[in-house]
Parts: C-alpha cells; structure tokens; sequence
C-alpha cells in the first residue's frame, strides 16, 4: 500500500514544491559573492531553514508516506555520500608531499595529467587537497600564476574525476543509485578528449611565460634556476626526490576504494530496516568500513603533517550542512521528474529528447549550481522519461542496457561543466583560496568565466558534443 502510495508522490506535488530547492541552491551562489560575511555566519541556519521548509510540507502532504521520502532521502542517499566525502577529505588531509619541483613546463604538465588521474582515484576534492600546494611551491618564482591554477580547477578539481564514482560527488550517488562501479570507466574517450587539448594549450602558454620570465630574471642577474624560496617562512625541501609525510593515508585511500568496489561487487546478502528504510546489509558494511579507516587517519597521523597541510574542519562542516539542505529541499524535484510525463515538470521530460539536450542541460546547471544534486535531477528525468513508476534500480538498470548514451551525457555535463565557475563543484573555491593565500592573484567569479572557462571550456564542450553525443 505504502509502495503504490510512493508512486504518486510525483505525479500529486505541485510545481512550486521544487521553490525550496532551487532557493537553496541560489543561496550557495549569490549570497557568498554579495555577502560574503552574513552568509558565513548564517550558511547553516539557511540550510536547515529550507530542509524544515521541504520536511515540513512533504510530511503534511503526504504523512508517513513523505517522511518515509524524507528519511530514505538522508539515510539511503545523504548519509552515504557525507562518509565518502568525508573520509576521503580526512585521509587525503594526513598526506604532505615535499620534494624539488623544478617548475618548468614539462614538469608543470606532468604534474597536472599524473594530478588528473589521481583524482579518479581519492576524488576530486582528494586530489586537489593533496597537489595544489606542491603546484604553488614548485612555481614559487613565476610572476604569473593564475593560470596555473585555473587550469589545476579544470582539470584536478572536475574533469579528472570521470572515470570513477570515488573521483566526482555525482557519479557517487550514481553508484548509489546502481550504475555499476566500473561503468564510467566508458567515459575515459571523452575525458581525453577535454585533457589532451587542455595540457597542450597549457604547454604553449606556460612555456611562453617561462621564457619570457627566464630571460628577465636572467637580466636582472635573478636565475629562473634559483632554488625555490620559502613559503610563510619554511624552507621547502631541497630533496632530489620526492617524499610523502603520512604515506600510509594512501593505503587508507586504497582500502576505502576497495571497500567502494567490494560493495558494489558482492551479492545481496540482505537488508536491514534503519527508521523504515531499507538498506543493504554489504551498503551499511561498507559506510562502517570508511568510517573506520577515517579515524585510523586520524589516530596515527601525527598532527604536524595535517598542520602542513592547514587541515581544518570548517571545509567539510561547511559541505556536510549545505548538503544537508540540499538533499532534503531536492525530494521534491526528483519525485516529479520520476514521474515523467504525468509530473509538474513533464515540459522538461518532454523538452530533452536527445543525449545532447542532457549533456548541455546539466552542464549548464552544473555550472552555477551544484553539479552532485543536478546529476540526480536529470538521471531522474531520463528514467521518467523512458521508464517512468518503474522501480528505481530496476530503472537505472534498463537504462544503461537500452540508452547508455543518455546517462554518459547527464554524467559528463554534471562532472565537467562544474569547473564552469567557482561554485560549479566543491574543490574549486577551497582551492583558489588556498592558491590565493599564497600570493596568487586570483581571477573574480566573473574574471575566472569571462577570460578562462567560457572562451577555453565551451569550444571544447562543443567539441565532445558533436563527437560523441549527435551521432
């Protein structure tokens, strides 16, 4: 009775239920540009404000039906992803890496395609933690630096995490919503295809750069050769080779990872009830697993290395409440777009029609707005679509079989139109904050669009499209 009442949800909730959520979602965009103090100290209050607003309405509606949405909202999709992100923030946190970084082009590059690869492997948020101060450091001499940065936010902190659910936040809940973990391995041709022309144009302009710096430094008698200065008073390591303080967080990685694979892998063995939610036992196992090895990090990484690193918590606090509000204020949307044709939002269902629509659709939300809630919106459009009141999993399973194309589209808008802006995926402001307290002059929002990802990221974006996503 309650499963058939659950179907229903989407088709009886009005257009203006999804108000909350796109309130949200705009909160995380304007208010830290016009008011960056009011929204520090009240980013939480915000957040919870428009959950009880969703809650609170979904509940009166619908009764024990809409708290059941509520709850296996947060217990089946929120929960899960927080422990990921979280521990990986954690783990990736107790890594320092030191060694003599010459900073030449070649160097440069190698760093950001072994960096862009890496973030497949312990995320997005991992890999941009972990390399971008050893960027900074390595390039300390340079007197133009941005660029080096903006093209790190391209490629480490979004285009890199394609290949699996571990690198970017939406292929996670993708996993979670039973897209295998291996599948998105079939995205490596179109992520080339954004990689090699973004290290390629990066090669010309940072050799250009370090020539034209090489032969000034040279004839103010400043060799471009010098050894690289300290940052904040501490001598970086003039080793040949380079080291890795708190290597072990990078068997951690490993084993949270594993644990990812294992339990996407194992067979149902069962399901247990947490508040009326039904959860697989092998799910529950592995969120216990990553918890644990998050607070192994944390007991024997000693506190100097996180000290190195400026590890702090306000960063994933600040992630764990906003995704909060994020996912409660989301019930709404995703339960009409389930619905298809017969939900408020049957324009939209009706509107994308080929992998294209997808591909530029949640990438361009993606870009503003938060690229891990606008994957679910849109993969939950395509299943309303084509398979509409069938059951969720079963959906995602017939989808990938019957129209592969249009969750490869939805998962490559979602991954690399969010390193549009600065808001457009989590990594990209804590990194130009990290670049910017060490001297970098940063580019303004509008800067960083205006001079780099619309005149850089589009024509490649057009690219991708005609490739891969009209024929």
């Amino acid at each position: 009775m309650m499963e058939m009442k659950m179907t229903e949800v989407g088709t009886l909730l009005p257009i203006w239920s999804v108000i909350p959520f796109i309130a949200m979602l705009l909160s995380i965009a304007i208010f830290p540009m016009i008011a960056p103090g009011f929204w520090t100290r009240n980013y939480g209050k915000i957040s919870i404000f428009w959950a009880f607003v969703t809650s609170s309405y979904i509940i009166l509606k619908f009764g024990n039906v809409g708290l059941h949405e509520i709850l296996h909202m947060l217990i089946g999709d929120y929960i899960p992803f927080i422990i990921l992100i979280g521990a990986l923030y954690i783990t990736a946190g107790g890594l320092f890496i030191r060694g003599r970084f010459d900073g030449t082009p070649i160097s440069n590059v190698v760093m950001l395609a072994v960096a862009t690869f890496l973030a497949s492997l312990i995320g997005t948020t991992g890999a941009s933690m972990v390399l971008i101060r050893p960027l900074i450091r390595s390039n300390k001499n340079r007197r133009i630096r941005a660029y080096l940065i903006v093209i790190f936010i391209f490629l480490v902190s979004n285009i890199g995490g394609a290949l699996t659910p571990i690198g970017d936040p939406p292929l996670f809940l993708g996993f979670l919503k039973g897209v295998p973990f291996f599948w998105t391995l079939r995205l490596i041709e179109e992520m080339l295809l954004m990689v090699v022309p973004l290290l390629l144009l990066f090669y010309m302009v940072d050799s250009y750069f370090y020539k034209r710096d090489k032969a000034d430094y040279l004839s103010g008698s400043i060799e471009v050769e010098t050894a690289i200065e300290v940052l904040e008073g501490e001598e970086v390591s003039k080793e040949k080779f380079i080291k890795i303080e708190g290597w072990y967080n990078l068997i951690l990685i490993f084993m949270i990872v594993g644990s990812v694979i294992i339990s996407g892998s194992i067979k149902d063995i069962g399901k247990i009830s947490i508040l009326g939610v039904e959860r697989k036992v092998v799910d529950v196992v592995r969120d216990i697993v990553i918890v644990i090895l998050a607070i192994i990090s944390l007991k024997i990484t000693p506190q100097e290395v996180r000290k190195k690193n400026e590890f702090s918590w306000s960063p994933i606090e600040e992630v764990a409440i906003l995704f909060f509000g994020i996912f409660v204020s989301m019930v709404p949307p995703i339960k009409i777009l389930q619905a298809g044709e017969k939900g408020a939002l049957s324009f939209i269902v009706k509107s994308l029609r080929e992998p294209y629509h997808y591909f530029w659709a949640a990438g361009s939300l993606s870009s503003f707005l938060d690229n891990a809630p606008t994957y679910l919106v849109f993969l939950n459009s395509a299943i309303g679509k084509f398979y509409p009141f069938i059951d969720e999993k079963v959906a995602v399973t017939k989808l990938l079989l019957e129209h592969p194309k249009y969750l490869e589209a939805i998962s490559c808008g979602a991954v690399f139109f969010g390193s549009v802006t600065y808001i457009g995926n989590a990594p990209n402001l804590l990194t130009a904050s990290i670049a910017a307290e060490y001297g970098v002059k940063m580019p303004s929002f509008f800067g960083y669009m205006f001079k780099y990802s619309i005149p850089i990221l589009i024509p490649l974006f057009t690219l991708v499209t005609i490739v891969f996503f009209m024929s």
